[in-house]
């Protein structure tokens, strides 16, 4: 009984301590911003590629090629939707400077529920009961994982050695996963580039944010240097690894796996690696664990039951007309109209 009332004391402490952070109360609005800049710009882009592939009649689900991708250059939406991303960026990267990143970087989850019903009305297809759980698990799943990093993360700070081991990491996946789409990129679908992105993404995270405190402290030299262009590096990729991602799944699928993804990557190199999980007891690191399969199971779940992706493969049942077989146009299913 005394061991509760303890704990609760210091749970309320530490909730104290966080709302009266001015920084980060500003940080969390930031970071909400750019969620929504996140999910517009996914959807423009998105249509982007499609009128693209369109165009060129080749589809890029095992890889846009060079033409495809200088056709986006010409295409309005997939500028506007650039742009977009491009605020969602700042703002990310303005929260970050101000507010911790294990805080900021996982409430970017808030853009997969603005690019479902974005996508929802735009092509269509209404979430059914199997997707609306797995974007359910998404959410819980990042969100309890974020609470616990938030109750027990202690910021450190980062040194040559650790950056010297994130950028030894982040060469051997950018190794991998170069590899598996050279190899098997002919296979591959939305899942493993939302994925390589999501991880790639969570580097680009860690990096910028150790950019920024070192930039804040006065210590830019040539490691700094090293982790601007490792950055830029991983960034170009996981932006690669997106458009082919767009090209072959809806974009809240995509959306899905970068919130969870990207988030998890970051908490688990600062946990891992820069040892911000110290604090926390064996029971805590259990929960993370959960928190995570929670929400990578809420990924999975969404690339197989999302309801654009079952029309696609034609395994969603569709009822055509009012009456019978039929092919008319005015598709309709149990979940909604269809495309």
């Amino acid at each position: 009984m005394q061991h509760g009332v303890e704990f609760a004391a210091d749970v309320s402490d530490q909730l104290i301590g966080v709302f009266q952070n001015p920084a980060l109360l500003l940080g969390i609005p930031l970071a909400l911003a750019g969620a929504v800049f996140m999910s517009l710009g996914a959807q423009y882009q998105h249509r982007g590629v499609e009128k693209v592939e369109k165009l060129t009649g080749v589809e890029g689900a095992t890889g846009l090629s060079s033409s495809q991708l200088k056709g986006l250059l010409a295409r309005p939406s997939w500028i506007i939707g650039t742009l977009m991303l491009g605020l969602a960026v700042l703002c990310q990267l303005s929260a970050m400077a101000i507010a911790p990143l294990i805080v900021v970087q996982p409430l970017g989850a808030v853009a997969l529920v603005v690019t479902t019903l974005l996508n929802a009305r735009v092509s269509g297809h209404t979430p059914t009961r199997k997707s609306l759980i797995a974007i359910a698990s998404c959410l819980g799943g990042i969100f309890l994982f974020v609470t616990l990093a938030a109750f027990y993360a202690v910021e450190r700070e980062i040194s040559n050695e650790n950056l010297f081991t994130i950028l030894a990491i982040l060469l051997v996946v950018i190794i991998v996963l170069g590899a598996c789409w050279l190899i098997l990129r002919r296979r591959m679908r939305a899942l493993f580039y939302v994925t390589g992105a999501g991880i790639l993404y969570g580097f680009v995270a860690t990096l910028a944010k150790a950019v920024i405190s070192r930039i804040q402290n006065g210590n830019f030299e040539w490691l700094t240097v090293v982790c601007v262009i490792a950055l830029l590096a991983a960034a170009a990729v996981g932006a690669y690894f997106v458009q082919t991602a767009y090209s072959s799944g809806p974009p809240d699928l995509v959306i899905a796996g970068l919130t969870v993804i990207d988030p998890i990557v970051a908490v688990l190199i600062g946990a891992l690696v820069l040892r911000e999980a110290s604090a926390a007891p064996l029971l805590v690191l259990i929960l993370f664990g959960v928190a995570g399969a929670i929400a990578v199971f809420g990924v999975f779940g969404l690339a197989r039951y999302h309801p654009q992706v079952l029309s696609e493969s034609q395994e969603l049942g569709m009822q055509r007309g009012s009456g019978g077989p039929s092919t008319g146009s005015g598709t309709q299913t149990d979940d909604g109209p269809a495309q």
